[in-house]
């Protein structure tokens, strides 16, 4: 228990390991090779494409829980008190909190995983937390990837938290099974509930510190405002109600939670939502390779700097530019 507890709060430097043992290690359930191969995948070391190679065959079999919402709704407490009780049947669960990222450094805060002291030294339990490092959409960069290592390192349920930061935080849809939306009242949640954006994407809404008031108007507004949806889905998002720091409601929400899994699976739907990931994570790939080349020709071709000079003496348009830069990569043929 106290090394995995030391392991958890420094993971070591992954650069003096060798990825593909570090791979090994993790797909046995080593906890020191997860967390070195989580740094060397968050790092983007040159190691890190390999690894995940390697991980792919293995992942496919963990479910994935994505908790969102606004900040201080209570998300890391939620899920702390859920991966107690799936820790009490016998699950094992690894989990991705992301944090606000430094200013300074770029790292995280680890906010998330001080609130989730309690369950670090838990067997079967897996916590990391993951900056942002300037990304939108509430997750990182590395949280798919991070997941997927969970999911090959033998975790039946992955849970993401992600930052907390609005309603563009859509990106959980992406990336999660199930996508647990969490509100509280008497934060304007009310108000919120009928806009676009983050209300759409839930699978199950949880009006968390349901003891305080205004709880009861707060699931009423949710309510309804699933009732105006022009485009009913067969499933209908439950609202569940909790008390997180009380374990209230929790072994309810997860009776939600495996509700929703099954109807994904018996509707073939479950199948649905990972090919279009897949899809969706590929575009991304490809997005971010072609933008490291991009990249990398600029810095290396001292043209680009006149060009700069150009476009400020307003001699050449920022569009034209793009053409110079993109154009010969549209040219090339497949």
């Amino acid at each position: 228990m106290l090394l995995q507890h030391i392991l958890f709060l420094f993971p070591g430097h992954p650069a003096i390991f060798d990825a593909m043992d570090l791979v090994n290690g993790a797909l046995k359930g080593n906890i020191r090779d997860i967390a070195r191969l989580i740094s060397v995948v968050e790092n983007e070391l040159p190691e890190a494409t390999k690894a995940m190679q390697e991980i792919f065959p293995h992942t496919g079999k963990a479910y994935t829980v994505g908790f969102t919402g606004p900040p201080g709704a209570g998300k890391s407490t939620l899920v702390d008190k859920v991966t107690v009780h799936l820790c009490a049947q016998e699950k094992k669960v690894g989990i991705v909190a992301i944090d606000p990222s430094s200013p300074f450094t770029g790292g995280a805060l680890l906010g998330d995983r001080i609130r989730m002291r309690d369950i670090a030294t838990e067997n079967g339990v897996f916590i990391r937390s993951v900056s942002t490092r300037g990304c939108m959409g509430g997750l990182s960069q590395a949280a798919g990837d991070i997941a997927k290592i969970l999911d090959a390192a033998g975790k039946d349920f992955v849970l993401i938290e992600t930052v907390g930061v609005g309603q563009d935080e859509v990106d959980i849809f992406k990336t999660a099974d199930t996508s647990v939306l969490v509100l509280m009242p008497g934060a304007g949640d009310d108000i919120q509930s009928i806009k676009a954006g983050i209300m759409e994407i839930a699978d199950i809404f949880v009006v968390n510190k349901a003891d305080r008031e205004g709880a009861d108007a707060l699931v009423t507004s949710i309510r309804q405002m699933l009732d105006l949806n022009p485009k009913p889905s067969p499933w209908r998002p439950p609202i569940m109600k909790t008390v997180a720091v009380l374990d209230q409601g929790v072994e309810e929400l997860i009776v939600a939670i495996n509700e929703h899994r099954e109807f994904l699976v018996r509707n073939g739907l479950l199948a649905v939502r990972r090919k279009e990931r897949i899809k969706a994570e590929i575009i991304r790939l490809v997005e971010r390779r072609v933008a490291k080349i991009i990249q990398q020709q600029i810095r290396q071709n001292g043209r680009f700097e006149a060009l700069i000079e150009k476009v400020v003496a307003r001699e050449e348009d920022p569009y034209s530019c793009i053409e110079r830069i993109v154009g010969p990569l549209e040219e090339v043929k497949s």
